[in-house]
């Protein structure tokens, strides 16, 4: 008896056991891998297209496996690949005996006479390895929706993480040598070098793009603002370049607005008709013409938004993990944090500090497994409105968690002194706050904190490059225009055209919060 108590416990592959049941071997093309690692050891040009398709994971036999790891050293080394090559690095790394030794490597190249067809036999051994997967997956998922104590919200979750993963081909991503990361590092840094422009997502505002080099993929960024400021306006003008300017995808959730407001803000934006024309519908007949001529490129733009209200963090990743899949977004946008819900899992307890560090937590993660950067907005508290005399927001005026700041890799916020009444900047120019708002970087992991002031357009809910005077609708923030017949702003009367409070600014009915 003794002897069975000293067994060990040994983990059983339940996949093994299904196929068992099922009577069937799991789906393999052997021949195919040996036809395949065979034409690499022959063939350069074999080891240049299989490279980027296959994995080590990816073979079903174990022998086959350690030899395609040989290879790939032997090829981010930039060492020759050859029968000779292959060998000596299977006894450097101790597993030319579990290869099956040096004849069967010349088994294998004997196989095989050239390269040809390289790549459709890859795919093929690429799909075997997909479908191992995916019954490893289930087979996974089935004992665990045994398990009484699993929440079956995090379940759903679990499931449709694994399935993305292999749609993404990151399979047990398991940790990485210092030697790959550092190889990969170096590949991002050509590549950037070859573009010679931003190492992230460009944003269409120079002089943010100048401070953070675009946002950067797996980021995590909070723009925080009182009401009234312009978040939603801000986003809006930023997704808006992203979309039309760089033809990059970008995904909008709206807990606050219908995704038919926030179009039509982009509509106003795009063609210089102000919202309240846009709501009423009383253009002109040039109006109408503009209207439809300045739409067509916001109609084509990579542009998804999404309304949902009370969105949870479990349903969001889901649909992000689809946009991501079905159409490649580079950059995901919440608005805002607050509204969002932490699920259906219970998590949070009722604490809602508690329930915004989950999701503060989990939109960081959700950056990481997409590798796109996720803005989420967020509200201020009233400590801003309080302070005495400059109104402008710290990084403690954050509501309801310091997890907010503390999962974040950049922190800003968006402030209009002429919402407060105040009519000069706080600098030694004293310049005037007119149609300007600042964009504060209070935390940024990897760069410099700045403050970068920007252009304001009230009637258009519109962001700009505080330089582009020239062009667009910089006419709409000049004064002058309110003194001209032919101006193109809608001057319902004459008193309200001269000197009328309905001119300022300050009314932030048209803007979205």
């Amino acid at each position: 008896m003794e002897n069975f108590r000293n067994i060990s416990p040994v983990k059983v592959d339940k996949t093994a056991i299904i196929n068992l049941e099922k009577g069937k071997l799991p789906p393999q093309a052997v021949d195919l891998e040996e036809a395949v690692l065979g034409a690499m050891m022959i063939d350069k040009k074999g080891v240049d297209e299989v490279i980027d398709i296959l994995a080590a994971d990816a073979f079903y036999k174990d022998a086959h496996k350690h030899i395609f790891e040989a290879i790939f050293q032997l090829f981010t080394d930039s060492q020759p690949i050859d029968l000779l090559t292959v060998s000596a690095q299977l006894k450097k790394n101790a597993k030319l005996e579990l290869a099956g030794g040096d004849f069967y490597l010349i088994q294998l190249t004997q196989k095989i006479s050239s390269s040809a067809h390289i790549e459709f036999h890859s795919r093929i051994i690429l799909q075997k390895f997909i479908q191992r997967s995916l019954i490893r997956i289930s087979s996974e998922l089935i004992e665990e929706c045994y398990d009484e104590t699993t929440d079956v919200f995090d379940l759903l979750d679990k499931a449709e993480s694994r399935l993305y993963e292999v749609t993404q081909g990151n399979i047990k991503r398991s940790s990485e040598t210092a030697q790959s990361l550092v190889l990969q590092a170096k590949k991002r840094i050509e590549e950037i070098a070859g573009r010679e422009g931003l190492s992230g997502v460009a944003t269409g505002f120079e002089k943010l793009d100048q401070v953070t080099s675009g946002w950067q993929p797996s980021d995590l960024i909070i723009i925080a603002a009182r009401p009234g400021m312009g978040k939603t306006a801000f986003v809006l003008s930023m997704a808006r370049n992203m979309a039309i300017q760089f033809n990059q995808a970008v995904a909008v959730f709206s807990l606050e607005m219908s995704s038919v407001q926030l179009i039509t803000r982009l509509i106003s934006s795009e063609t210089g008709l102000s919202s309240e024309k846009l709501r009423t519908g009383k253009l002109e007949k040039h109006e109408w013409e503009q209207l439809s001529t300045k739409v067509k490129d916001l109609e084509k733009a990579p542009l998804y938004i999404d309304d949902t209200p009370s969105l949870s963090i479990f349903d969001l990743r889901a649909k992000c993990r689809r946009l991501a899949s079905q159409y490649g977004i580079k950059l995901i946008v919440i608005d805002y944090l607050q509204l969002m819900t932490a699920g259906g899992s219970g998590k949070g307890g009722g604490n809602r500090e508690q329930e915004i560090s989950t999701i503060s937590r989990n939109l960081k993660a959700l950056a990481k497994e997409l590798n796109v950067p996720v803005i989420a907005l967020s509200q201020l508290s009233r400590a801003v409105e309080t302070r005495g005399s400059s109104k402008r927001p710290l990084l403690s005026d954050l509501r309801e968690s310091g997890a907010i700041e503390q999962d974040a890799d950049i922190v800003s916020f968006i402030y209009r002194p002429e919402y407060y009444k105040i009519d000069e900047w706080d600098d030694d120019e004293h310049s005037p706050t007119a149609g300007q708002a600042e964009f504060i970087i209070a935390k940024h992991r990897n760069g410099s904190l700045e403050n970068i002031r920007l252009k304001f357009i009230g009637n258009l809910g519109k962001f700009d490059n505080l330089e582009d005077f020239g062009g667009g609708f910089g006419e709409f923030s000049s004064k002058m225009n309110e003194d001209m017949p032919f101006s193109p702003k809608s001057l319902p009367s004459p008193n309200e055209a001269f000197g009328s409070s309905a001119n300022s600014f300050d009314d932030d009915s048209d803007v979205p919060f």
